[in-house]
């Protein structure tokens, strides 16, 4: 007896395996049953969203044979799930450590005068102090700095930095930093009245910096000289929303932040 295929379809009636094929953003295809035509824009659980020249989108299952692309028949798919992708370098610029624990914290530390001054510490050199095992803290101006760094009694094991804004010959605050002399604590500082300064305008969004009368509280006549609302909260928000890495900062500041931590953390 002849031995028969339970599949009796004739070859020349039978669907010939057509392409698979990924359904990535911009993808152009042919919706064949309504002839609309468009580019991917969106491919979720089941279905496609497609986007003609005209801007409109349709919505269509992801069927087999269910498309044309180059006006040969295709099965659209659900493209893979990319990997995500590492950054390689920090946002202060130094070669990025993936999946680097925080180190257990130094004795050592770096001040800065306010608390806008650590933000912004932080969101460029978060990443390279955690490594590192160094603590920011901010202090509430420098006038008191002396005390504070003989407080803290630097040592060998234990080395401070401080950031000082202002930091200018002839300036209060040069005069307080000169009054420093453990050889243990390093004073540096930028020639800004204010770290706000420190971000470039253009990351801001601003031709320059205006100059605020002396007299006049500094962040109050910047909010008022650029028409922003006379709320120093928002407005430095807004400005560290504009910081993204180390290329938004002043060069000014960015030498002395990096000179600090390597003062911190440099072996005896």
């Amino acid at each position: 007896m002849r031995q028969y295929s339970p599949d009796l379809t004739p070859p020349w009636k039978k669907p010939r395996s057509v392409p698979e094929v990924p359904a990535d953003p911009g993808l152009v295809v042919e919706e064949p049953g309504t002839g609309f035509c468009g580019a991917v824009i969106r491919c979720e659980a089941g279905t496609v969203t497609l986007e003609d020249r005209f801007g409109k989108h349709r919505v269509f299952p992801l069927e087999p044979r269910g498309f044309l692309l180059e006006g040969k028949v295709v099965t659209l798919v659900r493209p893979a799930a990319a990997a995500p992708v590492r950054p390689s370098h920090t946002a202060s610029g130094s070669v990025a450590v993936p999946g680097a624990r925080a180190r257990v914290a130094r004795a050592g530390r770096i001040y800065v005068e306010g608390r806008h001054d650590a933000e912004l510490v932080e969101r460029v050199w978060g990443d390279d102090l955690r490594v590192e095992g160094v603590v920011v803290e901010y202090l509430e101006g420098v006038d008191d700095l002396p005390a504070v760094v003989d407080a803290f009694a630097p040592g060998p094991d234990a080395r401070l930095g401080v950031l000082v804004d202002h930091l200018v010959p002839g300036s209060k605050e040069s005069r307080i930093a000169e009054a420093v002399t453990s050889e243990h604590a390093l004073v540096l500082g930028h020639p800004y009245i204010d770290v706000w300064e420190a971000v470039k305008p253009s990351s801001v969004g601003i031709a320059s910096w205006p100059r605020v009368p002396r007299g006049q509280d500094w962040k109050t006549g910047v909010c008022r000289a650029l028409g922003w609302p006379e709320n120093t909260g928002a407005a430095w928000q807004r400005i560290l929303s504009g910081v993204r890495s180390y290329k938004d900062l002043e060069p000014a500041l960015l030498g002395r932040v990096e000179e600090l931590i390597d003062f911190v953390t440099a072996p005896e």
